[in-house]
């Protein structure tokens, strides 16, 4: 079903959502990373969760490490296995679902992915992610082609789903096209972590990660989840520390940085009103002036 197909105003506004963040240190086994998550979907649903969100790429170990054409094998379809199996366990616990995979979309072509489920296992909404980074052990615009789906709210039984990935979470005009959407949330499945040889910076980065997810709250007067991994990959070590914030910046519920966990919190979405009515950011936009966001630098 397209993201588009139900307008979000068919559900009745505000109330009390339950959320759940399922946390996991992945390993080489690709069936132990899958068992593992759908546990963690199990928990969290036994916990009252009613929306859940996985990290990125739960299914693997990050593969973008290098660049290994062998780590295309990994890719599948949408749909295919797996979003069957997460399709499944939505179905199964009653509950909307927020996974990522490698996406296969066709032979040359992938992509990397949040699909959005609906309670009974059909699929919600497909998001490519938009911006693609370049770094020294994420060297993911080898693996994938910038996402075409542009920035969207996806309409559930739940709440409106705003799903993003990782290196969206840097980007504010992402995360404001996607609450003008109408996301009530939005989602980061993520895989952010340390680089062995710059301990010096680990404390600026975390906090630079951190304070750029509370600012998209506040700024959009929207929920905001981030789901990390954690763990050690190589040079790599995953910090963890999965969070939910209000959209007054008010931190809901964090995670471990260095062990696996999960997090059930509950979210008001009457405070969503509460917040764009007293910081009125979407009244006061400038949006004759803002031309200038369409050039790669001012003029």
């Amino acid at each position: 079903m397209s993201a588009t197909a139900r307008p979000a105003a068919q559900r009745p506004r505000g109330g009390v959502v339950r959320l759940g963040l399922v946390q996991s240190a992945c390993s080489p086994s690709r069936e132990h990373n899958v068992e593992q998550a759908l546990a963690g979907i199990a928990a969290v649903a036994g916990r009252g969760a009613q929306v859940v969100c996985l990290q990125e790429l739960f299914a693997g170990e990050y593969p973008c490490q290098s660049e290994d054409h062998a780590n295309f094998a990994a890719a599948e379809s949408v749909p295919g296995p797996l979003t069957e199996r997460l399709a499944a366990a939505a179905r199964e616990h009653g509950v909307v679902l927020v996974g990522s995979v490698f996406e296969r979309r066709s032979a040359g072509l992938f992509h990397n992915t949040a699909v959005v489920f609906e309670t009974d296992g059909s699929t919600a909404g497909v998001y490519r992610k938009m911006h693609i980074p370049d770094d020294p052990h994420y060297y993911e615009k080898f693996y994938f082609a910038p996402g075409d789906t542009g920035f969207m709210s996806v309409p559930t039984g739940r709440l409106a789903v705003g799903p993003l990935v990782c290196w969206d979470q840097w980007y504010p005009e992402a995360a404001r096209l996607t609450a003008m959407a109408g996301a009530e949330a939005l989602f980061y499945p993520t895989a952010i972590g340390w680089l062995d040889g710059e301990e010096s910076l680990h404390r600026e980065q975390y906090e630079s990660w951190d304070t750029m997810l509370r600012s998209h709250a506040i700024a959009n007067g929207v929920f905001v989840v981030a789901v990390n991994r954690t763990g050690r990959e190589g040079p790599l070590r995953f910090w963890g520390a999965s969070v939910v914030y209000a959209p007054n910046g008010e931190q809901v519920a964090k995670a471990a940085h260095d062990t696996p966990d999960t997090l059930v919190c509950d979210c008001d979405l009457d405070r969503i009103e509460w917040s764009r009515t007293r910081w009125p950011f979407f009244r006061d936009r400038r949006i004759d002036a803002f031309g200038g966001l369409l050039d790669r630098w001012g003029r």
